[in-house]
């Protein structure tokens, strides 16, 4: 009698060295990581934030209070205020990565059920785009001059192919470029700094006009908007630390890092502003590199922006990759693609942002405040929902293998929790003030925009209740094998 031979099992996965190379593309994507693939101390978190912080476009951002209004004097502790906020907010998404080991987004199917978190997803990846398109045009400027193109928008491509051939490597070469701009950012922007007070009467600029609400609460919103826009992808990058880093050690590292790092790349944008006016407004680029003195020191301070906007971007296609392979899978059950398949999605993410960035409008400035404060709107109800039931509900219990389910716990669509977002940005309307359109209760408030705090506290008044009375919480959830590794029932489907 003759028998059928069994279909021996699939191979696994080869076990990964103890310390790949930095360049050697990174395997792992939207999967839990597990125990043994575990490296890494909350330290890195530190570099990896300071050094995306500390770049030309944080100084962007803190010259646009300025710019819209505020006195520097006043503008720089509004900015330090708005970056601890929203760092809170920031560091606290961060703190889930070492206990979960899967990424910022999939974690939120927890909340917003397996399907039903691909709608703040679409946001997300919208807020990718706009800020690797934003960045690239200022990298853009940054290489033309190394290379001396005769266009920005030359540089523009360059660029985007260096972010992606870094975003396709993936966490390691991130992490690696991150220590870098730790490195140049602080040498590049504190020579800026010294540069400043050398070549301008800074007390001649700084507290000559009077203190007002509207603009320092302005200068608050975009420090805390800067912070809470990494939110949708902070946990991505300490995914892979041990359970043992420990929750505490990893909020304490990307709080310290990317406050410090943001609230001194701001203030110097504060100060540009005050002393120079039209001259930074024209060119932000082309000023700091005359700011920085001869033309040597003008070519090392574009090398400084470039590696700065290299780790920054880099932040945004990885996260876009994750977020657009977060949305395709959660309707088709995978959890694992092809490297092929990787740098397909990285190519093709970066090549959007780039066409975006070549055809951007010239009135970058104006743009790019309003650009944050939109992302704001819809961002800080995602953030309410996300914490408040994470710390609050489930008490950072969750089942792991059931956000890859949608029968599982989770269901596909939790509608009351899209509910309170869909709230949670309505909440906010009335208190806008963007140039696209201006609340109506935001002239009581002298054109203050506050919305965001009005977003915060509404959904989180509202979601709060609703789950602590509808949720059940599993402590087995939690159990060793829960976060970073698959359970026998877990779906783990190869493309």
């Amino acid at each position: 009698m003759t028998t059928t031979p069994e279909r021996p099992p699939p191979s696994p996965l080869p076990s990964p060295s103890p310390s790949p190379s930095p360049l050697a593309m990174e395997r792992r994507t939207i999967d839990p990581i597990p125990e043994e693939e575990r490296h890494g101390s909350p330290a890195g978190l530190f570099t990896l934030w300071f050094g995306a912080s500390m770049q030309i476009t944080a100084v962007v951002d803190g010259a646009l209070a300025v710019v819209f209004g505020a006195d520097a004097l006043w503008a720089i502790p509004a900015l330090l205020i708005g970056n601890v906020l929203g760092g809170v907010v920031m560091a606290l998404h961060s703190a889930q990565g070492p206990r979960l080991g899967v990424p910022q987004m999939i974690s939120s199917r927890a909340q917003f059920g397996v399907l039903g978190a691909v709608v703040p997803l679409v946001l997300v990846i919208l807020m990718y785009l706009g800020f690797a398109a934003t960045g690239s045009v200022l990298a853009g400027q940054a290489v033309r001059r190394i290379l001396h193109l005769p266009d920005a928008t030359l540089g523009i491509p360059l660029f985007g192919a260096l972010t992606a051939v870094v975003a396709v490597a993936g966490y390691r070469l991130i992490h690696l470029a991150g220590r870098v701009a730790t490195v140049t950012g602080i040498v590049g922007l504190g020579y800026l700094v010294v540069a400043v007070f050398t070549r301008y009467d800074v007390p001649a600029h700084v507290g000559v006009k009077p203190f007002d609400t509207a603009t320092f609460l302005l200068a608050v919103s975009l420090g805390a908007g800067w912070q809470l826009t990494f939110g949708p992808y902070v946990a991505d990058y300490s995914r892979y630390l041990p359970r043992s880093a420990g929750e505490r050690a990893t909020f304490r590292a990307t709080f310290a890092g990317t406050v410090t790092g943001s609230v001194w790349a701001m203030s110097l944008g504060a100060l540009i502003a005050a002393v120079a006016g039209d001259r930074f407004l024209s060119d932000q680029v082309g000023f700091v590199g005359e700011l920085a003195g001869p033309a040597a020191l003008g070519y090392v301070m574009y090398l400084v922006v470039l590696v700065g906007k290299v780790t920054a971007n880099c932040l945004n296609a990885y996260g876009g990759f994750m977020s657009v392979l977060t949305t395709v899978t959660a309707f088709d059950g995978r959890s694992r693609i092809t490297p092929v398949a990787r740098v397909a999605y990285i190519t093709g993410f970066s090549a959007v942002a780039t066409v975006i960035a070549m055809a951007a409008s010239a009135d970058f400035l104006d743009n790019f405040k309003n650009f944050i404060l939109l992302l704001l709107t819809v961002f800080t109800p995602w953030s309410a929902i996300n914490l408040v039931d994470y710390y609050l509900v489930s008490r950072e219990h969750v089942d792991v293998p059931a956000l890859y389910d949608p029968d599982g716990r989770y269901g596909r669509w939790n509608v009351p929790a899209l509910s309170c977002y869909a709230l949670g940005i309505l909440a906010q309307v009335p208190f806008l003030a963007t140039k696209l359109y201006t609340g109506p209760l935001t002239s009581l408030l002298g054109g203050a925009d506050v919305s965001w705090i009005v977003g915060l506290a509404v959904t989180s008044a509202v979601y709060y209740p609703w789950a602590r009375r509808t949720t059940t919480v599993d402590d087995a959830a939690d159990a060793p094998g829960a976060s970073g590794e698959w359970l026998p029932d877990a779906p783990q489907h190869a493309e």
